[in-house]
């Protein structure tokens, strides 16, 4: 008889938890009410002091020590196996565990290490989690359906299961990086809540009454319980600065072509109108540029077709912090910004002005409900015929947060109509890269504004089931340009009472406004990204360094 989903996904799930070695799991899961931060001082009692500096070393520092023999490969690579399994056992942020082939991966390149005494590449020894859209070879791929499960994609009989591996998977290995885990995901991916069937809703590490974001929300989660020094994932909508602000973490999407993309699993795959994205989220900015000029020193375009050729251009990363202009968004016109969320974009503007830097108001042409307009056609193209023929699969019903694709396919976009979207996308573009051009005539210092200070979401993170408003993160996939994620401050209920004299300018500005609790955010991580402009990543991430550092300075 064939199985039916529950069955399945049950197998599934108990065949992840076993692959926890014995020693490693814990005798008791707490509830929420009883430990919603699990970070920290709570994660520290299952941990060696060891395990606990080397898992709270970001990439840089974990890579300096094992490229110069200070720290193995094999101690890094099991001390955050050890912290990856804690992390799943409280967060639910795993769908892949093969920690097994990551130690012995380690063992190779020590063995390396010592019979030239040299590192095997740049990220010799650096544990990097994937988000599971990357094909590993000896490894699964899900991506959230029970329907793929033990499938190449959903298909059966391709030669391709566990043997095919994304072009990004390969280069990470050939820079030295070990990989041991793949991280959980949304089904279709197209929500910023990570929940499956496999393994259920994805956890908050710094409050599990939240949610640790979408899609890549496996990533944000463990990376912020420092399961992970740095990860892959993608964006399409916010699906890398999302889980990177929901969990305090930096995130960086690029522009598209500037990192592979070639061979990952996905979504609406043909869906060119706005390109999903590949990019790192870590626990510090400087991770962000190891990573990203690590694989760029591959040069990626010579196997992936969508690639540019840009090799690391270090001249773009060095700012004259004397001469910093930037744009800030307190409202993009349409939601409001929670509370904490406002605080902590005035804490960013005061931070940098009082460092004699210049802030202006944002106020583009054209403006973002105009661009949102035309962003969420790109979504509905072919129906949700995807997503349903993928449900379709194993018979598994959809989450809820997925009710907005509705019981069936709805109607498909015609090549004429795809056409149209196209050209106002481009208009949108250049009318856009105009307005910021014509910023030169408002700064004092007569250039243009070289990033914009954003929120991310409405809100500091998404309580289950309410993440309703995608417009503060998918103005920036329309446009195409470069973010980084940068971690500010935590919510307070002392500091970010509710807005009692609050009036709504239409729904989704109320459902924001109701999703916000002063006591259940209390604790929560806040964070903003900073905008630039096109393929401006080597920019962006020195200046979202600096202004972590401007942060740093005024909070002391």
């Amino acid at each position: 008889m064939t199985a039916s989903w529950e069955q399945t996904a049950t197998a599934k799930r108990n065949a992840i938890y076993e692959k926890i070695p014995q020693e490693w799991r814990l005798a008791k899961i707490p509830t929420a009410e009883e430990q919603k931060d699990v970070t920290g001082t709570y994660v520290h009692q299952f941990l060696s002091e060891k395990e606990i500096e080397i898992t709270e070393t970001d990439a840089v520092g974990i890579v300096e020590k094992t490229t110069s023999g200070a720290w193995t490969a094999v101690e890094v690579t099991k001390a955050f196996c050890h912290r990856a399994a804690i992390a799943h056992q409280l967060l639910n942020c795993l769908l892949e565990i093969f920690f097994d082939a990551a130690i012995a991966d380690a063992q190779a390149y020590d063995d390396y290490f010592a019979k030239n005494k040299a590192p095997i590449g740049p990220l010799h020894g650096l544990p990097v989690s994937l988000k599971d859209q990357f094909h590993v070879k000896g490894v699964e791929t899900s991506m959230g359906y029970v329907g793929w499960i033990g499938t190449f994609e959903g298909k059966k009989g391709t030669g391709k299961e566990k043997v095919f591996e994304s072009l990004m998977t390969t280069e990470l290995k050939d820079l030295g990086a070990v990989l041991y885990c793949k991280t959980s995901v949304p089904m279709t991916l197209m929500t910023g809540e990570t929940i499956n069937n496999i393994v259920g809703f994805c956890l908050n590490p710094k409050d599990r009454f939240l949610s640790a974001g979408g899609s890549s929300g496996g990533e944000g989660a463990l990376v912020g319980f420092k399961g992970s020094p740095v990860g892959f994932g993608t964006d399409i909508g916010g699906s890398i600065r999302i889980p990177a602000a929901f969990n305090g973490m930096y995130g960086l999407r690029p522009s598209a072509g500037r990192l592979p993309y070639e061979g990952m699993a996905n979504s609406w795959d043909g869906q060119n109108t706005i390109l999903s994205v590949v990019g790192p989220i870590a626990t510090s900015a400087r991770s962000l540029k190891l990573l990203a000029k690590s694989i760029l020193s591959t040069k990626p375009w010579l196997h992936d077709p969508l690639v540019h050729e840009l090799p690391w251009r270090p001249e773009q990363e060095q700012i004259d912090t004397s001469k910093l202009t930037f744009g800030v968004i307190k409202h993009d016109g349409i939601v409001t910004p929670t509370p904490p969320v406002r605080r902590a974009v005035d804490m960013v503007v005061k931070a940098l002005e009082k460092s004699s830097h210049e802030v202006i108001d944002w106020s583009p042409t054209p403006n973002h409900e105009a661009i949102l307009k035309t962003a969420f056609k790109t979504w509905i193209y072919d129906g949700a015929a995807h997503a349903h023929e993928s449900y379709a699969l194993s018979g598994e019903p959809a989450v809820p947060q997925l009710a907005n694709f509705g019981d069936e396919p709805g109607p498909q976009y015609n090549a004429s109509q795809i056409a149209a979207v196209n050209v106002t996308k481009r208009q949108q573009q250049k009318e856009y890269m105009e307005y910021w051009n014509s910023t030169a005539s408002k700064t004092k210092s007569g250039a243009p504004v070289d990033v914009v200070i954003s929120p991310v979401a409405p809100y500091p993170a998404a309580r289950r089931e309410l993440f309703k408003y995608y417009g503060y993160s998918v103005w920036v996939n329309l446009l195409d340009y470069t973010s980084v994620v940068v971690p500010v401050t935590v919510s307070s209920k002392e500091l970010d009472p509710v807005d009692k004299d609050f009036k709504a300018a239409n729904t989704s500005d109320q459902e924001a406004h109701d999703a916000y609790d002063p006591d259940i955010y209390d604790g929560a991580a806040v964070s903003i990204q900073l905008v630039g402009r096109r393929h401006q990543e080597e920019k962006t991430i020195a200046i979202a360094e600096y202004v972590a550092k401007v942060l740093k300075d005024a909070a002391t």
